[in-house]
Order: C-alpha cells, then structure tokens, then sequence
C-alpha cells in the first residue's frame, strides 16, 4: 500500500505530468459529451417519429437494440472504413457513440413521451397548437423527468467507452491506462480510475440539476408559517 501512495505521490508532483492529466481529461470531456449532446437529439427525432407513426417504433427499437450489441472497439474500427476517415481521427469515436447514446436513448425516449398524459395532448391540439409546436413546448418538456434518467445512465456509459477509444490510439483518459499496463506502473491507472468515477459523479449531478431547472413545477411547494 505504502508503494502505491509514493508511485501516486510521485507520478501527481510531476508538473509535465498533470499538464497531460488536464488535456486527457479534457479530451475525454469533448469525446464523451459531444456523443451525448448528438445522441440525445438523434433519440428525440426517433423518437417523434416512432409516436407518430406507429410501424415505425417496432423497427427502431429492434434496430436500436442491435446497435447497441456490437462490441465498441469494433466500431471503432470499422468507421473509418466506412467515412473514409483515419483510424487515430477522434470523429471515428464521436460517431460511434453517438450511434450507442442514440441507441440507448430510443426506448426511454419512447416510454417518456408515451408516459405524456394524453388530456394534456389533447388539450394542447384543441388550443390550436400544430403538431410540431405541441411536441417541442407540450410532450418534451413533460417528458423531461423520464427521459432524464436514460440520458444519465448513457451519460455514465459514454464516460466510461472513451476509454476504450485508447485501444486504437485515441486519447482520453485511457491512455493512463495502457500507459500504465505497459510500463506496469500502477499510479496512472489509480488516477485514470479515479478521474473517471469523478467525471462520471459530477456530470450525474449535473444532470439532475439540470432536470429540475427543466421541470419547475415538480418542485415542492414552499411550506408556510400557517402550513405548519
């Protein structure tokens, strides 16, 4: 134990060495979050359309579902292929999950917008509103709360797949990890482990922040003198 904490001690007192700590985790900011941003608006516009037109949605969810199977470090390889980009380019990464956050996403995102009371629906119809209008102020903001969870569980999932992306070359904080396999040096692998779960904590809380700035009226009420 002794061991480890020097190895720590001394790999975080290196300057040269938490300059690259902050640049991987910032990579892996952009390469985890940019995935989430695209993926939840690919899911919502799946989503639309598996609600609107009904044979639709069985077709997204089994092709979501065998998306989501396929091993990450073979997407990752196989893009390239496809668009015609290198296999160190970041955009392979960024693309594939994209493709699992999407994939993860359709069925919450269908379940959100199903769990929309339909009086509220109907309401919003006989007020004049269009379909498009009554979809982006009347079902996705009452959606919020349900869909909210998905995003946080494909939140936590994209944090942890960046790392794989050091597999091939791609940095992030992975490459603290096949750093540290190949020299069989422990210290950046603690720090890799530990940032990961920190990043993966801190944008959880995030995101539950955010749910409750979107859904002001789920607030409880405030209790007054008289109450008590």
């Amino acid at each position: 134990m002794g061991s480890v904490l020097d190895e720590l001690g001394d790999y975080l007192g290196s300057a040269n060495n938490r300059a690259q700590l902050w640049d991987a985790l910032l990579e892996h900011l952009y390469l985890a979050l940019l995935p989430l941003l695209l993926g939840v608006l690919a899911a919502v516009a799946a989503g639309w359309l598996g609600i609107r037109f009904r044979p639709a949605r069985k077709a997204l969810l089994v092709g979501a579902n065998v998306l989501y199977t396929i091993p990450s470090l073979a997407l990752f390889v196989v893009i390239p292929g496809i668009i015609g980009t290198k296999i160190l380019n970041s955009v392979n990464v960024v693309l594939a999950l994209t493709l699992y956050t999407a994939a993860l996403l359709v069925r919450p995102v269908l379940d959100a917008l199903d769990a929309v009371p339909s009086p509220v629906v109907a309401a919003a119809t006989a007020m004049g509103y269009r379909p498009a209008r009554r979809f982006l102020g009347v079902e996705l903001p009452l959606a919020v709360p349900v869909l909210t969870a998905g995003v946080r569980v494909a939140s936590v999932s994209n944090i942890s797949l960046v790392s794989v992306g050091a597999l091939i070359g791609i940095g992030g904080l992975g490459v603290l990890f096949t750093d540290g396999f190949q020299r069989e040096y422990f210290a950046p692998i603690v720090v890799g482990i530990v940032l990961t779960l920190v990043l993966a904590l801190v944008m959880d809380v995030l995101l539950v922040l955010l749910r409750r700035l979107l859904t002001p009226w789920q607030r409880p009420a405030p209790v007054t003198g008289g109450a008590a």
